[in-house]
């Protein structure tokens, strides 16, 4: 089977790294971490100019991409790069959200780079269970509290879910809802993550939404949107430890101690072709996982929380050696890997840790 990439992606590809490696230098990323706003604005409308943004949708939903490949060669990328930006929540989250349930005004302006998204969907105890939600919505009006939301300061619009029928667990009963940022009774509090990037904890209290889509219906807009972004939250972790072992590469032919490169070590150079092999292992998982994303939905989530499963016992592997192996000078924020190191072991835990997808997979392949 081939793998290489078609022409229109390795064009995309070579375009988004070679602006990346000119532009998202690690000092330009420290002084992104360190602002107010916790993301560049300017990097945001270039990358949408670029088309970047457009790639992770449909043509039929206004983009020139949206296939599991397309979305795995962008969020790469941005792996690579450590981008902060909140490309992943802000755009392909909420924009595949939106287009699904048929708010292709919103899609447009998204692919544009026009407006900020987040979605509020997370809640203090949901943990990981979509259809675990509280707050509710009655004619419009949400109550309610929402846990580490990605982007919520930034974003003119937020989308948040809510029950409109049934128990807190029921699948059936879920409505989504835009909520302008400056509605009354919202409030947030923001915060920076570990990781880069900023996160708020929202409070609805009698805040007026608009319906999107089908009221009841929100679950199966949650659904499918969490499986592409797991899809692209792979991708980009793949990204981050190719990043991560290409350092300690560079880092290892380098370092030189009693008089030779600490890479003509035995006991090292058996730990870094450790990491090669899980690299690989990595990388198919990523390719299985976007390649099956069109097909049957129990065959694509089956992929998916393989792939997720996986990247989180690689990622977590190449995160410990690549720093072990470097000394001291890994833990450093001027040097590039402790950025890097940070997002691959946080993004174990977006949309699920290992231990879940683990679950999730076992319980798919024996039903």
């Amino acid at each position: 089977m081939n793998f290489d990439l078609t022409e229109e992606r390795q064009m995309l590809q070579d375009t988004l790294r070679r602006f990346l490696k000119d532009r998202y230098t690690t000092e330009k990323r420290n002084e992104i971490l360190n602002s107010d706003s916790g993301m560049s604005a300017d990097i945001w409308n270039t990358l949408a100019e670029l088309g970047v943004i457009g790639a992770l949708f449909t043509e039929d939903q206004g983009g020139f991409g949206g296939a599991g490949f397309d979305i795995a060669v962008v969020f790469e990328e941005l792996g690579r790069a450590g981008v902060v930006e909140p490309f992943l929540d802000g755009a392909l989250l909420c924009g595949r959200i939106l287009a699904d349930a048929g708010d292709m005004d919103r899609v447009e302006q998204i692919i544009g780079g026009e407006v900020q998204m987040a979605l509020a969907h997370g809640e203090p105890t949901s943990r990981y269970d979509l259809n675990q939600v509280e707050t509710t919505a009655k004619d419009g009006v949400l109550n309610g509290r929402k846990a580490v939301v990605m982007n919520a300061e930034a974003a003119d619009v937020l989308i948040v879910s809510a029950r409109t029928s049934g128990g807190v667990a029921d699948i059936e009963g879920i409505s989504l809802y835009a909520v302008d940022k400056g509605a009354k009774g919202l409030t947030i509090q923001g915060y920076p993550l570990l990781a880069g990037g900023r996160a708020a904890e929202v409070t609805l209290d009698d805040v007026t939404g608009t319906l999107i889509g089908e009221e009841d219906k929100g679950y199966a807009l949650l659904k499918d949107a969490y499986a592409i972004a797991t899809v692209a939250q792979c991708a980009e972790t793949l990204g981050a430890m190719t990043k991560a072992t290409e350092l300690t590469q560079e880092y290892l032919v380098t370092r030189k101690q009693f008089g030779r490169p600490i890479a003509t070590f035995q006991a090292l150079a058996h730990r870094m072709s450790d990491l090669l092999i899980e690299m690989e292992q990595a990388r198919s998982a990523v390719i299985r996982a976007a390649g099956y994303f069109e097909g049957d939905t129990r065959i694509r989530d089956i992929n998916v929380h393989a792939a997720k499963n996986l990247m989180g016992r690689a990622g977590r592997l190449v995160s410990e050696e690549s720093i072990q192996m470097h000394g001291g000078i890994a833990m450093t924020q001027e040097y590039e890997l402790a950025h890097i190191a940070k997002r691959i072991t946080m993004a174990d835990h977006r949309f699920g840790d290992t231990d879940y997808h683990l679950e999730q997979f076992i319980a798919l392949t024996q039903s």
